[in-house]
């Protein structure tokens, strides 16, 4: 299954954050759907609306994010 990428350097690795500035490493599937790094990993209490790529300084949508 393919990832989503960023739209601005291609890279498919993510940050989300929670409000109190702690981030997880996250991946984007085909549908959208964003999805943790490492599968024991929970996205409670992390705001999904915004992607920080690893790759750059771009942070956007996930509908933002790009097909290879």
């Amino acid at each position: 299954m393919s990832k989503k990428l960023c739209p601005q350097c291609k890279v498919g690795r993510f940050r989300v954050k929670n409000e109190s500035g702690d981030s997880v490493v996250v991946t984007v599937n085909e549908q959208f759907v964003v999805e943790p790094l490492h599968p024991d990993q929970s996205l409670e209490g992390y705001d999904l609306t915004v992607l920080y790529c690893l790759g750059c300084s771009w942070k956007g949508s996930k509908n933002a994010l790009v097909k290879y």
